[in-house]
Order: structure tokens, then C-alpha cells, then sequence
């Protein structure tokens, strides 16, 4: 039987919130990954209330010899804690981070090392999506919506990045030279059942400052479980919201500050005339949707005092 490599070179990091049953598949299907004897999985239970902490045992007997898997346990409630605890904890050299309900693909890993070997100048990579409907995809998800539920596909051709878009969290690998002085920021990203976001945009404009670039692996691609309590109009219009509100705590600053309202302001009048031209469900959802961000990011700079009105 071929051994575990002594030192990882892909630290595959899954941080989890009391999600112990999809957990279980995503941890199980890990056996199946390519050279994975050469990989090590950080699991980071951010203080979860459920059988997480057993289910991980029972899987990492399960797995014992196949696959190095290491259970951490994180109190302090939010993601992006829960993300700087496992590069902390972290032995690799590219740090992949997996959604506690994703699947990857077979040769996932080895489109991880060979994309980083390909692009030197790459800090981070990214990959294709692909949804898992617990039921069915709704007829009122239309294209614009799919980030909302981290659907991710750019094509079949490896390319860097556009300019408004970066890899995603349930799919993404870093380089781990960038954390070398730069974490997430922990007033950013969820924290329990809030829907707060930003911290992935957050770390990846301040890469490209550095010059670092992001590159998309479409081989590196994985299956992400969306379920029913998701596939509802009120939980992507407050999706939404919060995403308004993370961009408001990412610019509260003046200058940014200023900018943001400038954008605000042109979003309404855009969306005031774009209304009259809407007639599928699906436009009308998404007008609904691009309202309550504009929504959130006003309460959150009102509530800071730093508009009056708007």
C-alpha cells in the first residue's frame, strides 16, 4: 500500500458550521481524489452545537491510512476566523479551501498543483461550480442570480480572471507566501446563520494590488450541494442585502466612502429605468434582489452616521 507522504503539499482546509451530515460525504468523498496521499485535510469546526466533532472521528477512522485528515476546533464564532485558523494550522504549500457540502472532481488536486506550476505569478486559482439542487433549479433563477448561490462557470478555456470577478470559497486554492502578512478580515463573512460576505473580494483586490494574478482552472472543478431552505425568493433577496452591507463595511472609509454612494446613486436610476422594461418573473426578482443590495449598503452607512439620507 502506497504511504502518506510525510509533508503535504496541498493543505485541503474545510471549515464547517453544524453541518455534520453533508459534511460526512464531502470529508468520505475525499478518498477518491488523485494523489491525495499527498495532500492533508484540515477540517476547522467553528463551534458548531451538532455531532460534528463525532462524525469527523468516525471519518477519520474510516479514512486512517488512506487519507491525513486533522479535526480543529475554533470557539470564536465567523468564517473568516475559521479560515485564518487553518492556515494557521496548515502544512502545505497551497492551501485549498473546500465547502463543508462540496464534492470535487477525481483530478481536482492534481489540476491544483499543475495550474500553480503552469502560472508562477499566480497567488490564487478558482474553478468551475456546479450546482447540486436538493429538488430542482427554480424557474426564477435566472443567470444574474447564480453567484448568489456560488454557481460558478466562465467556460472551458484557463484564463485570468475579469477584473469584477475572483475565485470563490467553496472552490478556491492559495498560495500560502500570501498570507504572509494578509488574512482574511474577521468584520467580514458569515458568522453563524448571518449572510454577511466580502472577505474573499476583500483579499483578492488587495492581491492584485500586490500584483499578484488569479487565474481560472476550469478543470478544478467541483459539485455544490444547494439546499431547499436556499432555493426560496426571500433567502436570495436577503442574500443580497447583505452583501449591500458588506460593501458598505469594506468602504467605510471617505474616500471609498464617496465612491459607494456615487454607485448607489447611479444603481437606482439605473434600476428605476431598467423596470420598465422587465416582464419575466426572473427580471423582476432580480430588480428586487439589486434593490435590497442598494438597501443594505444604505442601513449600513446610515446606521454609521455617515449619510443622513439617500
Amino acid at each position: 500500500m502506497e504511504t502518506l507522504k510525510a509533508k503535504p503539499d496541498v493543505s485541503i482546509i474545510i471549515c464547517t458550521y453544524s453541518r455534520a451530515a453533508l459534511l460526512r460525504d464531502t470529508l468520505l468523498s475525499l478518498e477518491n481524489l488523485s494523489s491525495i496521499r499527498d495532500a492533508e485535510v484540515v477540517v476547522v469546526d467553528n463551534n458548531s452545537p451538532d455531532d460534528t466533532a463525532i462524525v469527523v472521528a468516525e471519518c477519520i477512522a474510516l479514512l486512517k491510512g488512506k487519507v491525513r485528515v486533522k479535526y480543529i476546533f475554533e470557539p470564536k464564532q465567523g468564517l473568516s476566523v475559521a479560515r485564518n485558523r487553518g492556515v494557521q494550522e496548515s502544512a502545505g504549500a497551497y492551501l485549498a479551501f473546500l465547502d463543508d457540502d462540496a464534492i470535487p472532481s477525481t483530478e481536482w488536486l492534481s489540476h491544483i498543483r499543475d495550474a500553480f506550476a503552469r502560472h508562477p505569478k499566480a497567488g490564487a486559482i478558482g474553478g468551475i461550480i456546479r450546482p447540486n439542487f436538493e429538488t430542482g433549479r427554480p424557474d426564477w433563477l435566472v443567470k444574474q442570480l447564480e453567484l448568489g448561490f456560488t454557481i460558478v462557470d466562465f467556460g472551458n478555456k484557463e484564463r485570468k480572471y475579469p477584473r469584477r470577478f475572483h475565485p470563490y470559497g467553496a472552490n478556491m486554492a492559495i498560495r500560502r507566501e500570501v498570507f504572509d502578512g494578509l488574512l482574511f478580515p474577521e468584520s467580514l463573512g458569515r458568522k453563524g446563520k448571518s449572510l454577511l460576505s466580502g472577505e474573499e473580494s476583500w483579499l483578492f483586490a488587495q492581491m492584485r494590488k500586490k500584483g499578484s494574478q488569479l487565474v481560472y482552472v476550469p478543470g478544478m472543478s467541483v459539485i455544490h450541494f444547494i439546499p431547499d431552505d436556499r432555493l426560496r425568493q426571500e433567502w436570495i433577496k436577503r442574500r443580497f442585502y447583505f452583501q449591500g452591507v458588506s460593501h458598505a463595511v469594506w468602504g467605510d472609509r471617505f474616500p471609498l466612502r464617496i465612491k459607494l454612494l456615487c454607485i448607489l446613486l447611479l444603481k437606482r436610476i439605473y434600476l428605476l429605468v431598467n423596470s420598465m422594461f422587465i416582464q419575466t418573473p426572473g427580471q423582476r426578482l432580480l430588480k428586487e434582489c439589486r434593490l435590497e443590495s442598494i438597501r443594505g449598503s444604505v442601513d449600513t452607512l446610515r446606521s454609521r452616521g455617515a449619510i443622513v439620507d439617500l
